[in-house]
């Protein structure tokens, strides 16, 4: 496993800004930078920045990294599923894809009654409803508890910064979000792709509890899966050896725990309202190697890393140049 160690020479290898003026109609996001070509394909680079109370309070060494190349793990591994929008990886932090008419739905899929946001299911279970998403659940049940069956929970798709909502089966077809057909097609792979996620998990060790899914529409209308697949910032994994002597006792689950930076800035301010203080090094080097455990837990790989001395904005530009 990589240690902390041996990311010391990484201190100073991060992407903050991935803008290349030689690419067109450029669009930033909160962490990843976009790029449409000419040919109808679209560049994104993701950038090594951490997004967390509605703005970004640091940047990750390596990170980026890490997030593309899971992702390309599991896009290999589902292709046979559901087709993807992955046309090539010119970087390593980099992804060429197709672009696609994003359909308005996150499709949200779900082991476990577990969650902290406002849309998660513990979250509403805890505020006394038991009417979520078009399911019934049952009183009595406990934080991290495993569902009778797996579950769909789709959320509106919110664009330009908007929150997602939640949505059921009815309300998609209802409000031609989806047509009855889309909607039964994009369910049916949602829940192959989690079968299938959860299968590799579990031969790791893991546990998938839930996970977040985007597909859009390509130019002829077939469904396609978008985004990125199965990462630790998607979807949501448990140890599973500890899972049920833990549930047992009434402890949460051991987890991947990336909240830590942003415990550690909770403890320093009121990160809604008040300036940042800036993330230490040392803590941004135990970040990069959590989400690189992460990446060698679930692949079984071995993270290979860059060349420390190259900064990654030239690379990555010399690996583009051809799209100039």
């Amino acid at each position: 496993m990589t240690s902390t160690a041996d990311l010391a020479p990484y201190a100073g290898h991060v992407l903050r800004d991935a803008t290349i003026p030689e690419l067109p109609n450029h669009y930033r996001g909160k962490v990843r930078e976009n790029y449409d070509l000419a040919d109808g394909s679209r560049i994104i680079i993701a950038t090594d920045r951490l997004s967390a109370f509605d703005r970004i309070i640091t940047a990750v060494p390596l990170k980026g990294q890490v997030l593309t190349q899971i992702a390309r793990f599991w896009f290999d591994r589902t292709r046979d599923i559901c087709p993807n929008h992955v046309l090539e990886y010119p970087d390593p932090c980099v992804l060429r894809c197709k672009r696609l008419t994003i359909m308005p739905v996150e499709v949200v899929v779900r082991d476990y009654l577990a969650g902290t946001t406002s849309t998660a299911i513990l979250t509403m279970y805890k505020a006394g409803r038991r009417e979520m998403y078009g399911h019934r659940f049952p009183d009595g049940m406990r934080p991290n508890q495993k569902l009778p069956a797996t579950i769909l929970t789709p959320t509106s798709k919110a664009f330009d910064a908007g929150h997602d909502e939640e949505l059921t089966p009815a309300q998609i077809v209802d409000g031609k979000l989806l047509t009855q057909a889309q909607w039964e097609a994009v369910s049916a792979l949602a829940l192959k792709l989690f079968a299938r996620g959860r299968e590799i998990a579990a031969e790791r060790g893991l546990i998938l509890v839930d996970t977040k899914y985007e597909f859009g529409f390509d130019e002829a209308g077939a469904i396609v899966l978008a985004d990125e697949i199965h990462t630790p910032d998607s979807s949501r994994y448990w140890f599973a050896a500890s899972y049920a002597e833990r549930f047992a006792a009434g402890q949460p689950p051991e987890s991947f725990d990336k909240d830590f930076v942003r415990t550690w800035v909770v403890a320093r301010c009121d990160p809604y309202k008040d300036d940042l203080p800036e993330v230490p090094a040392e803590i941004n080097l135990e970040a990069a190697r959590i989400y690189i455990s992460v990446f060698e837990a679930i692949t079984g790989q071995r993270f290979p890393l860059p060349d420390p001395h190259q900064p990654v904005l030239e690379r990555i530009r010399a690996n583009l140049a051809r799209y100039f």
